[in-house]
């Protein structure tokens, strides 16, 4: 017998811990290869942790609710293992030869995680050393193992999936796999506890925070005691916007089946300044600044329960508006649906999230770190206003809205905030009435 630790695997760059919320499989379970031992929550989505090896659990290290870090053990699996039954020999020496036997196949194990963790470490997706395994063995590339729809939670392609895909890889078609997903899969982790108990009065309720909630407290104080945020606000005529989405919503819709929001329009713009102004899409490693060549636009999207996610738009610089606005919508959806996958929350370099939806003209919001910034889109309101225009100005209707930019103050200073958010508002206000669509 062998025994094999099961450690919490590595789930993209950005997660570095895991909360337990359901264990599988009990102490004295058989277990398969690759078969699910419990169920994670991280900072972006819900995830299994499936087995590396066939045997059986002898020992939980952590129970449900526990805060789990990236590498630790969770479990101990027992497993078979061949031992060389030669002559006889003392006690002594069978210790020793177990002990050796032991080793080696800890040993041979690690030596082909760490081949496989190398070979596929260009994926942000996480896939069991097993599937690793079956696909470098079939010549199964990274980019192909990707676009393999997996049956497990949140789309984590299982040894059944890979199989299959594998059986019908002749005719190019991936065996269709359900997907699983839980309702308002979010993460979870302890918020910081406050140093003063708060005491309770009569009629009082007490409601304990959902994970979600626990989450979102955590990363909002950590965000603020890391970086120095400062705000900047503009405020921007968006009537020809206003105007131009107005006479095109209905043909753009009939086109292309997509609601025309103006989330998309907003987000082409940010993608725009930041072009101009690429030192707002940063990150800070202690001392070193780490500045990003992707685009990756983060978009704050509402959950039924009131809680808010940010999944990601990759590359969103090289969107046109059509793109953009089926991006917009897709992930909208996928969030309200709770069917986001691991990796359209990660990977996010800056933020768009719009206050205006719940009728806030402005806010201060708090940095998605470790990101640099983000940029609070405020409601769109009609006043009244000066209009310049070269026969003299005049009191008119329109449309205005407020933009709130917060940043860090540690790398980004007040002339490079101000001068960014304002670069957004030029492109706002001097968007195209003649666009087409």
């Amino acid at each position: 017998m062998a025994k094999f630790e099961l450690k919490l695997p590595k789930m993209g760059e950005s997660v570095a811990e895991a909360t337990i919320t359901n264990w599988l499989k009990e102490v004295g379970d058989k277990i398969e290869e690759d078969e699910a031992v419990l169920e994670i929550a991280t900072d972006k989505v819900d995830s299994e942790v499936p087995s590396e090896v066939e045997g059986t659990i002898v020992e939980k290290l952590f129970d449900v609710d526990d805060v789990v870090q990236v590498g630790q053990t969770i479990a101990i699996i027992e497993t078979d293992a061949d031992v060389a039954d030669e002559a006889p020999s003392s006690p002594e020496n069978n210790q020793s030869e177990g002990s050796s036997e032991s080793k080696q196949v800890q040993e041979q194990i690690k030596q082909v995680q760490d081949s496989l963790a190398t070979d596929f470490a260009e994926s942000d997706k996480f896939y069991s050393p097993l599937v690793k395994s079956i696909a470098q063995k079939e010549g199964i590339s990274v980019a192909e193992l990707d676009k393999i729809e997996g049956s497990g939670l949140e789309g984590r392609v299982t040894k059944n999936d890979i199989l299959a895909y594998i059986e019908n890889r002749s005719s190019a078609v991936s065996a269709p796999a359900a997907t699983s997903s839980k309702q308002n899969s979010v993460a979870q982790t302890s918020a910081p506890k406050t140093s003063v108990p708060v005491p309770s009065q009569d009629g009082d309720e007490i409601v304990e925070m959902t994970r979600m909630g626990k989450m979102i407290a955590h990363h909002m104080v950590q965000s603020v005691q890391t970086s120095a945020h400062v705000q900047s606000f503009i405020e921007v005529d968006v009537t020809k916007i206003w105007n131009w989405r107005k006479k095109n919503k209905d043909a753009f819709q009939q086109r292309e089946g997509e609601k025309l929001t103006f989330t998309p329009i907003f987000m082409e713009a940010v993608a725009k300044a930041i072009k101009d102004f690429p030192l707002i899409n940063i990150s800070v490693d202690g001392d070193k600044i780490i500045k990003r060549k992707n685009i990756n636009l983060g978009m704050a999207a509402a959950l039924p329960d009131g809680n808010l996610i940010v999944p990601v738009i990759k590359h969103a610089d090289q969107l046109n508006l059509v793109g953009m606005a089926k991006a917009v919508n897709d992930l909208a959806n996928r969030a309200r649906a709770g069917k986001l996958k691991p990796d359209d929350t990660q990977g996010g370099t800056y933020t768009v999230t719009n206050v205006g939806t719940f009728g806030s003209i402005m806010g201060t919001p708090i940095i998605n770190q470790p990101q640099v910034a983000i940029l609070a889109l405020g409601a769109i309101r009609k006043v009244p206003a000066v209009v310049e225009t070269p026969e003299g100005d005049f009191i008119g209707i329109r449309y205005k809205m407020f933009l709130s930019h917060s940043y860090d103050h540690r790398v980004v200073n007040g002339a490079l905030g101000g001068q960014f958010v304002q670069r957004v508002a030029q492109y706002l206000e001097g968007f195209d009435e003649n666009r087409g669509i």
